[in-house]
């Protein structure tokens, strides 16, 4: 089972990726709360939980915005899920169906973690495996500060740290209504699936009409992104 962003303690940093461990960091976070450039996008997602309104940093990461404004254009988010959910830590989504089936993604994008953002509280991510280089349509979102996800270095994929591409600008309550839901082990994963389950109906950037959604979910690639 493909393991994403971090889990409570060590559990949950192998459980999420590999999440960076708690190591000195070598350059100071620019605070995601800073004001976004004028170009930068927004994006609504329309959950069964509620909306969430994202602003992309496609100053900060331009390959990560523009790899999810693909997805975003290509009707591929809607009828995902939100598949992991663990409080205090983060909530991740993505790829799979509802049936927890995961749907077939493009190749992997280049990791931008050193961008100098930080997974701060409200921040989104790009999900990935251990290669740093491996994260696909998955994205998390951060329910705490944790920093221990940031970039320290380019020594191995633990110090890599995940690419903070974006920040949730309105509706942290869904996120954390989401957050407070129970969870149980479905499919392929031994635990951590909320229920009921949290469906993506529908992702648009903000102006634009939102895009018809991609039907298909055969043949998934089995080398899906990750997340800590």
């Amino acid at each position: 089972m493909p393991k994403h962003l971090l889990t409570a303690p060590l559990l949950l940093l192998a459980s999420l990726l590999v999440t960076p461990l708690a190591i000195a960091q070598t350059t100071k976070p620019v605070a995601a709360t800073a004001a976004p450039a004028a170009d930068n996008p927004t994006v609504v997602m329309h959950t069964s939980q509620g909306d969430i309104t994202l602003q992309l940093f496609a100053d900060k990461s331009p390959k990560s915005v523009a790899n999810f404004l693909r997805y975003v254009h290509e009707g591929f988010y809607p009828g995902t899920v939100f598949h992991r959910v663990i409080p205090g830590y983060l909530i991740q989504g993505g790829l799979y169906t509802k049936d927890l089936q995961p749907r077939r993604t493009h190749s992997p994008v280049q990791s931008e973690a050193d961008n100098g953002l930080s997974n701060l509280r409200g921040t989104v991510a790009v999900a990935r495996g251990a290669d740093p280089n491996s994260g696909t349509s998955q994205f998390f979102i951060n329910l705490v500060d944790d920093r221990r996800l940031d970039y320290v270095g380019n020594q191995s994929g633990l110090t890599w740290g995940y690419t903070v591409f974006g920040k949730v600008v309105k509706g942290m309550d869904v996120i954390d209504k989401i957050a407070a839901l129970p969870t149980h082990g479905q499919g392929p994963f031994a635990a951590d699936v909320p229920n009921p389950p949290v469906i993506i109906e529908s992702v648009a950037v903000d102006g634009e009409p939102v895009p018809a959604a991609a039907s298909s979910t055969a043949g998934a690639d089995s080398s899906t992104s990750k997340s800590p």
